[in-house]
């Protein structure tokens, strides 16, 4: 993966017919190269990156800061030191695939943005400023919900609840506020101890848990703190990383829940139990890991740091029942319980018979009910009543 400078961002790509893609931000390299964002395809059983770029776009001023890719995997956008924020689409057609840069008009000039976050179904879009500047957008039309100058000190972090209800923000003096999307309105401010600083923040994401997840730094001691989104009270705490947090991930189907470390290492959750289930020690050896993204469609996830570049790595996580493998569990079950039921009818005489008394002539079950056509109780039956005439 050569090309440009350091590796400054990265995020996975949902394509159509199983297909993943990774897109890596690049920064510039002094008097050499300039910043470069580039697509590599994803190899799930090698769990290995492509050796080469799919496609490279140069950009012509700034390097990158973030980058977001809209659920559809059509769209990217990507901040850079110049202010501006650039869209990007994909484009592919047998085989071949390129960036395409659009203009972004309202998004230009708004200053370097340290986040940049799509809803889950992509309807909505919104950046947070260095300079604290929060906007949340309607997406693709850009109207503007919300317009907010002065909503934290410095971003820090943000994430949209599942349902779009509410945005969740996080700033560099450890406040952290919720936002009504649907009302464009700040709806509250998270409590916290005068020594406590908030610095992560994602919302869980299985449908069923309608929580909100912080990192929470209390001098030395580094704790995940949950609070319930339909009253925002607190209602717990434990330490998982065990360690400062420099960023946080939910996988799209909500059981996982990624912590990244400031020396390189990252941790996996699994939230029902809230237990670590898999843990990559010195992973980007006393590097900070700067992103920490789950693939859409397998149990990996990426990550990235300056020394180390982008790395895939398999979680260490029960694997996933297939939809192929369900279905065929599914016929297996309904054939064994035919065969089964076909042996115990063969097999089984005194199960579909009455009891025979001491007196009772053997008969089967299913001619009492039946009858014998040829019994006189059946020909005298009708000629009780007559005909009948119709």
């Amino acid at each position: 993966m050569e090309g440009g400078g350091h590796v400054v961002c990265a995020a996975w790509i949902r394509r159509p017919e199983n297909q993943n893609l990774v897109v890596i931000c690049r920064s510039s390299r002094r008097d050499s190269s300039p910043a470069v964002l580039e697509l590599f395809s994803f190899d799930s059983v090698t769990t290995s990156l492509s050796s080469s770029p799919l496609a490279t776009y140069v950009l012509e001023e700034g390097d990158p800061m973030a980058v977001a890719v809209h659920p559809s995997g059509d769209e990217l956008v990507c901040s850079t030191t110049t202010g501006d924020c650039k869209l990007f689409e994909l484009y592919a057609q047998e085989g071949y695939i390129k960036l395409v840069a659009k203009k972004l008009h309202a998004l230009e000039g708004v200053g370097p943005q340290k986040c940049l976050a799509f809803s889950v179904e992509g309807s909505v879009f919104a950046t947070g400023g260095v300079d604290g500047h929060l906007q949340i957008l309607k997406w693709p039309t850009m109207q503007i919900i919300l317009d907010e100058p002065r909503a934290h000190k410095s971003f820090r972090d943000m994430d949209f609840s599942l349902d779009t209800a509410f945005l969740a923000s996080t700033s560099t003096d450890g406040s952290a506020r919720i936002w009504e999307i649907n009302d464009g309105v700040p709806l509250t401010t998270l409590t916290r101890n005068s020594d406590e600083r908030i610095e992560l923040c994602r919302f869980s994401k299985d449908g069923t848990k309608p929580f909100l997840f912080c990192t929470v730094q209390k001098g030395d001691k580094a704790v995940t703190a949950v609070w319930d989104i339909s009253t925002w009270n607190k209602i717990g705490h434990k330490r998982l990383l065990k360690k400062p947090a420099s960023v946080m991930s939910m996988s799209l189907d909500g059981k996982y829940l990624a912590q990244g470390s400031k020396d390189g290492d990252i941790c996996v959750v699994d939230v029902k139990k809230m237990e670590i289930c898999h843990w990559s020690k010195r992973l980007h050896l006393g590097t900070c890991i700067a992103t920490l993204e789950f693939c859409p469609r397998e149990r990996v996830v990426l990550t990235t740091s300056v020394e180390w570049g982008a790395v895939a790595t398999k979680l260490s996580v029960p694997a996933d029942w297939k939809e192929w493998q369900i279905y065929t569990l599914l016929l297996g079950l309904f054939l064994a319980s035919a065969l089964a039921f076909y042996v115990f009818f063969e097999n089984s005489d005194s199960f579909w018979n009455f009891p025979l008394g001491k007196n009772q002539p053997s008969k089967p079950f299913t001619g009492s009910i039946i009858g014998d056509p040829q019994s006189s109780d059946d020909q005298n039956m009708w000629g009780a009543f007559g005909p009948v005439e119709m």
